[in-house]
């Protein structure tokens, strides 16, 4: 072939080559039809907005403890901003490890059994990444924490949700949970105390989903970062039945309990395999987490009870204050047991949970999350945090009631 007729043939190749560059045809097809979180969807809304009072972010409205984000400046000072070991500070996983002894009486290695994750966020992704093959299936009880499901997908397994309800308090029921197991069910996701239900399960109802666990070989991945703001009696950890510690990847943090989101410190405690797998993941994408971050947790689990203590007792008050101003509305309210979350019945309205939020943003300024967010089971409902102050909690319910009023003219 001569120069020409090479010249020639390179001049074709390019004109049969697409003229316009589509970066949308190289995304994949899983990210590509999953749908954006429900709750951020929504707060893209209220951005700009004058006035308006949230009850949407799942988000303490207290700052963080002084003594410890002085931890973490001390840190700073002292010129402390390498990386750290793959798995956390050693000297915070021996302290979650004698927390587990203390509260739940189980013994976890602080070497082999214990990952320090960017918030427990990353330690749900990692959870699925490490354990699930394509196709594998994960019951996933709902209405539930937006990022189950697409965790799953990103994963590569499948979801198979499972709808709790009002009825039974939101709580899992072990009839449902037996008829959506079938043999390609690997795992199934528990969220107690819940979010957006506030609903929690105790021992006893735990132990009934044990037996089926058992009964099928399943994993458990087991999402507590709420434990300690359970209101009504001791909160059961599912990796305290008989037998199943070994079954269950415990994830928590202290993003909840000591107003603490921002500083992305989550943990999974977990079956050494499990753990050393997830961490495989961990040194590939997040290598550690914020080293300042860590310092300050070890400090809010040293020295930060009082605290966790007396913020509880406030979401107490308002939980008890909203629920019931939500009742006088005539909007049928669970009483959460956990959490900082009322998840009100709006079916009466006539309207839609994604039309009530919107209209109650536009009319009132009053800012809630759609119930279905949370998945198919949520419809009919809305999700307000009471972590927010009294007043404001008072002057949303005033605002509620005039939206309501306005339904009916």
């Amino acid at each position: 072939m001569n120069r020409s007729e090479i010249g020639s043939s390179s001049k074709k190749l390019a004109m049969e080559k697409p003229a316009i560059w589509r970066p949308e045809t190289h995304l994949s097809t899983t990210v590509k039809e999953m749908p954006p979180s429900g709750i951020r969807k929504f707060f893209d809304i209220v951005v700009g907005m004058e006035g308006v009072i949230s009850l949407g972010v799942g988000e303490p409205d207290f700052a963080t403890p002084w003594h410890i984000r002085e931890a973490c400046i001390y840190s700073l000072e002292g010129g402390h901003t390498s990386y750290t070991s793959n798995k956390g500070l050693p000297e915070l996983r021996e302290i979650l490890a004698e927390s587990a002894a203390e509260d739940l009486g189980l013994d976890y290695d602080p070497d082999e059994e214990i990952l320090i994750t960017t918030g427990v966020s990353e330690a749900v992704d990692l959870a699925f990444r490490a354990t699930l093959n394509p196709g594998d299936e994960v019951i996933v009880p709902q209405p539930c924490y937006v990022a189950y499901v697409p965790d799953v997908l990103l994963a590569g397994g499948v979801p198979r949700p499972v709808a709790t309800r009002l009825s039974e308090e939101f709580k899992l029921r072990p009839e449902d949970f037996k008829d959506a197991i079938n043999e390609r069910t690997k795992a199934l996701v528990l969220s107690y105390p819940n979010n957006p239900t506030g609903a929690v399960m105790t021992r006893e109802d735990l132990e009934e989903i044990a037996d089926l666990v058992v009964e099928n070989d399943l994993l458990v991945v087991s999402d507590e970062v709420y434990d300690k703001l359970t209101y009504d009696g001791r909160h059961a950890s599912f990796a305290q039945l008989e037998g199943m510690r070994g079954r269950t990847v415990l994830l928590n943090g202290l993003s909840k309990c000591c107003a603490m989101t921002g500083w992305r410190v989550g943990y999974a405690l977990g079956d050494p395999s499990i753990v050393g797998a997830m961490t495989k993941v961990h040194q590939y994408t997040m290598l550690c987490a914020p080293t300042m971050a860590q310092v300050a947790a070890v400090e809010a689990l040293r020295r930060g009870e009082a605290e966790v203590k007396a913020m509880k007792r406030e979401y107490d008050r308002r939980r008890r204050l909203f629920v019931s101003e939500l009742e006088r509305l005539g909007l049928p309210c669970f009483e959460p047991k956990g959490a900082f979350y009322a998840f009100p019945s709006i079916e009466g309205t006539g309207l839609s949970s994604e039309e009530f939020a919107e209209q109650l943003l536009k009319e009132q300024k009053v800012a809630a999350v759609p119930g279905n967010a949370f998945g198919e089971s949520g419809e009919g409902f809305i999700r307000c945090s009471y972590a927010t102050s009294r007043e404001e909690i008072l002057e949303a319910v005033d605002r509620i009631e005039r939206f309501l009023a306005d339904l009916i003219t």
